[in-house]
């Protein structure tokens, strides 16, 4: 019987939403996918697949978004990957575009500089869903925001 680690694995795709703005101001969501993995060692560890979305400056924050929270309109204040580690949660872009994501299911927001629309609407409104807090993992990265670039990552 052969060794299963000796077969050949597949590229990985990991999906996530990209809340972007598009060239008149309006923030949209598109199902993008990371697929730029490379199988490597880290720090000496057998190889693994890795796909380094930047090596700038970052942060992370742990958030906890308490059952019933909304939060209103408002931009995303930097780009940032926004992980949920339990609960559910929803993004709503201006577009009417209205997104419900779960544990794991990974959300970039870079929604800065939208245009107000005619009910004075910027950037997107997200909440929790369901009965229990939605905790997530939100990595802000020190990067210009890009337009018009769903998935530019790729």
């Amino acid at each position: 019987m052969a060794d299963p680690s000796s077969r050949p694995e597949a590229t990985p795709t990991v999906p996530y939403w990209h809340a972007y703005v598009d060239q008149d101001g309006v923030s949209r969501q598109k199902r993008c996918a990371l697929t730029a993995f490379e199988q490597k060692s880290m720090s000496g560890a057998a190889p693994q697949w890795n796909d380094t979305l930047s090596m700038g400056p970052s942060g992370v924050t742990i958030c906890v978004l308490p059952v019933g929270w909304v939060g209103d309109w408002h931009e995303n204040p930097k780009p940032q990957w926004i992980i949920p580690l339990s609960g559910r949660w929803f993004v709503e872009t201006m577009d009417g575009t209205r997104v419900e994501m779960g544990v794991g299911e990974i959300s970039f927001g870079e929604d800065q500089d939208c245009t107000a629309d005619h009910e004075g609407h910027v950037g997107h409104r997200s909440g929790t869903l369901g009965d229990v807090p939605c905790v997530q993992m939100i990595v802000q990265l020190d990067i210009t925001p890009t337009v018009d670039e769903p998935g530019h990552w790729i």
